[in-house]
């Protein structure tokens, strides 16, 4: 069963209901085996376009993961990336901003990891907590101390401000691709409750993390308008049903994969003066010997 990436793509300027978004979807997978078997194929498959972005470095690649806890993310990035050198792939997790970076503007501190042409650079939550996080919670505005908290039309500011970023990124060599992994509910439930059963993941869970559960319609309503409004032609947002944590993976592997193909990049050609070179060196080591 093949993988149509368009299918999870959040449509730009369309309507767009998270509501109606499915959580699951039929798998991509006849069995656990088959779905190390196709995970492994992806994963070959990004090493080896890994390998091309970094020789031709003509692009960089900023994938952006954002979801409510015990969506997956972090195995998702675990598993899809597994096989990538890490000399040319980074991850970067960002938790509630420090003093000096709430001295700065909102996308300060995510500028300052981005990556750099035939890297990939991986954002564990982003600059998009500006306008999921913080707008569930107004009162973190008090710290970034803005005139007037920012006034009545901040979000629509803030949205702008991130399709200028990207369309900016974007026009100078950096392809981004952004999930969203939708889960339910009812399974991030299953999955708290899991944490608390098993010892080795006591510590992944909180009371906090309850209190923003408490809070998930109002997430659901900052998620709708966020990826409605800032999924673009240059910057797509995938909406990726996550309650099958291996089914994601392999939704998630397949279009960063297809992301990558599309860019159609070629190691570098040599010259004419380099290839005379290098048999000349060629000719040097054959005469050595131990």
């Amino acid at each position: 069963m093949k993988i149509h990436p368009n299918e999870f793509r959040v449509p730009e300027g369309k309507k767009f209901d998270i509501d109606e978004w499915p959580t699951r979807v039929e798998p991509f997978y006849k069995s656990m085996e088959d779905y190390q078997h196709i995970l492994r194929d992806h994963v070959a498959r990004l090493d080896a376009q890994q390998q091309l972005l970094y020789a031709s470095n003509k692009y960089a690649v900023l994938l952006i993961f954002q979801a409510m806890d015990a969506a997956g993310k972090d195995g998702a990035i675990r598993h899809v990336m597994s096989g990538i050198n890490p000399q040319g792939c980074q991850v970067f997790s960002f938790k509630h901003p420090s003093a000096s970076e709430l001295s700065h503007d909102f996308l300060w501190r995510t500028t300052r990891d981005l990556p750099e042409r035939g890297r990939i650079g991986i954002f564990n939550r982003s600059y998009y907590e500006e306008v999921l996080i913080v707008r569930v919670h107004p009162e973190i505005l008090r710290g970034e101390n803005l005139p007037k908290n920012g006034g009545k039309k901040l979000w629509e500011h803030r949205y702008r401000s991130i399709r200028d970023f990207e369309r900016h990124l974007h026009d100078n060599g950096t392809r981004i691709v952004k999930f969203f992994l939708h889960l339910s509910k009812e399974e991030q439930r299953k999955r708290f409750l899991a944490r608390i059963e098993q010892p080795d993941k006591n510590w992944k869970f909180d009371e906090n993390d309850m209190t923003e559960r408490a809070a998930w319609k109002d997430y659901m309503h900052a998620y709708q308008a966020c990826l409605k409004t800032t999924s673009t032609e240059q910057a797509p947002w995938y909406a990726v049903p996550a309650d099958d944590k291996e089914n994601a993976r392999l939704i998630v592997s397949q279009i960063i994969l297809d992301t990558l193909e599309g860019l159609e990049m070629r190691y570098p050609k040599i010259d004419a003066g380099k290839k005379k070179q290098l048999q000349a060196i060629r000719r040097r080591l054959s005469k050595q010997t131990r």
